[in-house]
C-alpha cells in the first residue's frame, strides 16, 4: 500500500510524503528527492540517530551534483515521518523500509551515502541488495563493537523511562569533546521520537556485536569509501579496511558529524566517489560498445 503526496518543489528538489506499509504497520515518511537528467544513476542518502533527512539537503547547492538524482527521508522514529506502532521501529525494520522506498520509486541501481545508524542500515541494504548498488560511501557507521559509542547508552545508563534516558543523553551530549556534539544535542529533541529509541538501540548493539558487520562490508562486491571525521581516526579496524581495498577519507576539523563540522570537505569526497565511480562505468560500458562492434 502506498500513497504520495506532493508538497513545494525547492531548487529542483520536492518535498513529499509517502505512505507505505511495513511488517503490517503504517507508517509515513517525510522526504525529499529530485530527479537528474536521463543517464543519472541516484543518491541514496540515510541519516544517522539523532539526525535527519536535512542533513543531506545542501547537496542542492553543490553545482556539481547539478544533474545528479538523489532522494533522502526521515527514517522510521525520527524526524518528520510517523510510524503507526514504534515499538517495531529496529534497524531490520529500517532496512526493510529502504527496501519499499526504493521498490515505490523503481530505483534499480543507486549509490548510497549512509551516517553512522544510517551506515549501518546501508550496510544491511546492501549485503541483501549487492547487484543494485553503484557504490557506498559509509560515513563511520557501525563496522564494530567500538562504534556504539551512542546506542550502547541504552545498556550503561539503563532507564526504564525514555524521556529521563533521552534528556540525560542530551546533557552527556553538550558535554562531549567531539566537534559538534553540542549542535547535535542542541535538536535531538526534534529529530528523535522517544518510542523508537529502545529498539533502534538495543538492534544496533546487537548487530555491532554479533553481526560479523567488518566481514559483510568487506565481501560487499562494489566501491566502498570509509569516510571518518579525524577525531574517530584511532578506530582499531581502520588498517584493516586499508589492506583490504577500501579507500580511506578521513574529514579534517571533524568527529562524528562531518555534515557539521566540516561539510565542505565532506561534500567534495562525495562527489569525487560519485564522479569516478560513474565515469569509470561509462568508461567501460563504452569499451564493451567498441568491443562488440
Amino acid at each position: 500500500m502506498s500513497d504520495i503526496t506532493p508538497e513545494s518543489p525547492n531548487l529542483g528538489v520536492t518535498h513529499e510524503r509517502l505512505r507505505l506499509e511495513i511488517d503490517d504497520t503504517s507508517i509515513d515518511l517525510a522526504l525529499f528527492r529530485r530527479l537528474g537528467n536521463s543517464t543519472s544513476i541516484p543518491i541514496l542518502f540515510l541519516h544517522g540517530w539523532g539526525s535527519s533527512k536535512e542533513d543531506y539537503v545542501d547537496i542542492r547547492f553543490h553545482g556539481g551534483f547539478s544533474a545528479q538524482s538523489f532522494l533522502a527521508y526521515d527514517a522510521p522514529g525520527c524526524g518528520e515521518s510517523w510510524c503507526e506502532d514504534l515499538s517495531k521501529v529496529n534497524i531490520g525494520f529500517l532496512v526493510k523500509t529502504a527496501e519499499a522506498v526504493l521498490y515505490h520509486f523503481q530505483i534499480l541501481e543507486f549509490h548510497v551515502v549512509g551516517h553512522s545508524m544510517g551506515g549501518l542500515n546501508a550496510l544491511e541494504l546492501a549485503y541483501r541488495k549487492p547487484e543494485a548498488i553503484r557504490s557506498f560511501v559509509n560515513i563511520k557507521g557501525n563496522l564494530a563493537p567500538e562504534d556504539c559509542f551512542i546506542s550502547r547508552q541504552i545498556f550503561d545508563w539503563h532507564s526504564e523511562d525514555m524521556d529521563e534516558f533521552l534528556n540525560e543523553f542530551i546533557l552527556r551530549c553538550r558535554q562531549s569533546p567531539f566537534y559538534s556534539a553540542a549542535l547535535y544535542a542542541a535538536s535531538i529533541r526534534q529529530r528523535v521520537q522517544v518510542g523508537a529509541i529502545r529498539g533502534i538501540f538495543e538492534s544496533m548493539v546487537h548487530l555491532s556485536d554479533s553481526g560479523s558487520l567488518l566481514a559483510k562490508f568487506l565481501a560487499l562486491p562494489f566501491k566502498k569509501v570509509f569516510m571518518f571525521g579525524e577525531q574517530h581516526a584511532s578506530l582499531s579496524y581502520l588498517p584493516k579496511l586499508e589492506a583490504a581495498g577500501v579507500e580511506l577519507v578521513e574529514i579534517p576539523s571533524a568527529g562524528h558529524f562531518p555534515m557539521y563540522s566540516n561539510p565542505v570537505a565532506m561534500w567534495a569526497a562525495i562527489y569525487d566517489v560519485i564522479q569516478r565511480v560513474d565515469g569509470q562505468q561509462s568508461n567501460d560500458t563504452n569499451k564493451e560498445q567498441i568491443l562488440g562492434q
